[in-house]
C-alpha cells in the first residue's frame, strides 16, 4: 500500500481502510494524498507511541545508560509516529526509510505550520518538525568503514541537506543523486534517539554474543595484573555490568594503564575522578573497565584493547575508531561523538584510547 495517488481534499481521511497524507496549507486548504495497496512490500513503523500502528517503540536516549521514564515521556522530542520503514517482499530485499508514519486512523497529518511543498512534477511533499535524518557510512559497516554525510528524509522518501535548525521552516536542498534505501550501518536520528539498521548480511558477518564472551575469557585467562597492587584482574562476566567487583580493572583514560581499583592518586577535592597514573604521572579521568557486549555495534571481531573516553567501555581498536569519529546530532543543531554502548559524549583528543595492560609477573 506505498504507491500514492494524489487527489484534492475528500473524504479519505474519514475512511478507516485507506491510507492517506493530508497536507494543511491553509485554513481553507488541504491535499491529500491517498495511498493503495502493494502487495510486494511489508511497512513497519517507528515511533514514541505506544499504539498498535507502531511496530518498533523508541524512547529517548539518555546518556550514561540513565533510566527516567518520566523524563523520557513529558521531554521526548521523538514523535509518536517518526519513521516508517518499506522492504521489499523479493530479492534484494530492499529496504527504504520515509519520515513520518500512519496513525490509528492510517492517515499522517502534516499540519499548517510544518515545513510542506509540492514538487514540480505535481506530487506533494514535507518534512516532521524535528525531522528524521540519515547517515549511510562510506565503505558499508565493515573494518573499512568511513562516516557519511547526515541527509534529511520526507515524508516521500526524497533525500536534503539538513535545515540550518532541527525545525526551521525552510527544507534543505534536494539531493538528487542518493536515495532513501538503507544500507548496512545506516543510522536513523528520530531527533531524541540514533538507531542502527543491521542488515541479515551484515548481521552473518558480525561477532556473536560466543564471540564476545570467548575474548572476555581470553582476556582473563591472560591473568592481566594491577601494576601497583599486584593483584589478577578480571572482566565482570556481561550478565553482571551495573555491578563493579573486586577484581574488575580500572583505567587511567588519559594515558591507557590499566589498575585494579584504589583510593590514591587525587588532585583535589573540586575533581574528584582526577588521578594521577602511578605509572607515568598523567594526571586523567580514572573509571572502571566494561566491555562492549552489543555484537551488532562491532565492525570487526578484534580483540578488546581500546577503551571510550570517558565512560570506560572497551571494544576491538577499529570499532571503537570508527564510533569515535561519528558524528551524531544532538539536540537541534549540535553534532558530537557518542559511545554507542551507552550514549555517553565522547571527550578527549581521540575519543578512545588504547588500553595497557600488565601480565602476570610470576
Amino acid at each position: 500500500f506505498t504507491k500514492p495517488k494524489a487527489i484534492m481534499f475528500s473524504l479519505a481521511i474519514s475512511c478507516k481502510g485507506q491510507h492517506s497524507i493530508s497536507y494543511t496549507l491553509s485554513r481553507n486548504q488541504t491535499v491529500v494524498v491517498e495511498y493503495t495497496h502493494d502487495k510486494d512490500t511489508d511497512m513497519f513503523q517507528v515511533g514514541r507511541s505506544t499504539e498498535s500502528p507502531i511496530d518498533f517503540v523508541v524512547t529517548d536516549t539518555i546518556s550514561g545508560s540513565q533510566n527516567n521514564d518520566e523524563a523520557q515521556i513529558t521531554q521526548s522530542t521523538i514523535s509518536r509516529f517518526a519513521c516508517r520503514i518499506v522492504c521489499d517482499r523479493n530479492e534484494p530485499y530492499t529496504a527504504r526509510i520515509f519520515a513520518a508514519g500512519f496513525d490509528s486512523s492510517k492517515n499522517i497529518f502534516l499540519g499548517e505550520k510544518a515545513a510542506k511543498w509540492k514538487n514540480p512534477d505535481g506530487h506533494m511533499d514535507g518534512l516532521t518538525t524535528n525531522g528524521v535524518l540519515v547517515m549511510h557510512p562510506r565503505g558499508g559497516f565493515t573494518e573499512e568503514s568511513q562516516p557519511g554525510v547526515w541527509r534529511e528524509i520526507s515524508v516521500c522518501g526524497d533525500v536534503y541537506t539538513l535545515r540550518e535548525t532541527r525545525s526551521a521552516q525552510q527544507r534543505g536542498k534536494l539531493v538528487e543523486t542518493e536515495t532513501n534505501v538503507l544500507q548496512d550501518g545506516s543510522l536513523i536520528d528520530l531527533c531524541g534517539a540514533t538507531l542502527l539498521w543491521r542488515t541479515a548480511d551484515g548481521l552473518f558477518h558480525t561477532p556473536t554474543q560466543k564471540h564476545i564472551e570467548a575474548l572476555r575469557q581470553e582476556i582473563n585467562a591472560a591473568r592481566p595484573q594491577c601494576p601497583v597492587g599486584l593483584n589478577t584482574l578480571a572482566f565482570p562476566s556481561i550478565n553482571r555490568k551495573e555491578v563493579v567487583e573486586e577484581k574488575q580493572p580500572w583505567a587511567y583514560l588519559s594515558c591507557g594503564h590499566v589498575h585494579g581499583y584504589h583510593n590514591w592518586g587525587h588532585r583535589s577535592d573540586t575533581e574528584a575522578n582526577e588521578r594521577e597514573c602511578p605509572m607515568c604521572r598523567t594526571v586523567g579521568p580514572y573509571v572502571p573497565l566494561w566491555l562492549g557486549c552489543e555484537a551488532g555495534f562491532y565492525v570487526d571481531a578484534g580483540p578488546p584493547t581500546h577503551a571510550f573516553t570517558p565512560c570506560g567501555h572497551v571494544c576491538s581498536e577499529k570499532s571503537a575508531k570508527y564510533w569515535a569519529q561519528i558524528p551524531l546530532p544532538h539536540g537541534t543543531h549540535a553534532f558530537h561523538a557518542a559511545c554507542p554502548f551507552c550514549a555517553t559524549q565522547l571527550l578527549g583528543e581521540q575519543n578512545c584510547i588504547k588500553l595497557i595492560f600488565q601480565g602476570p609477573v610470576d
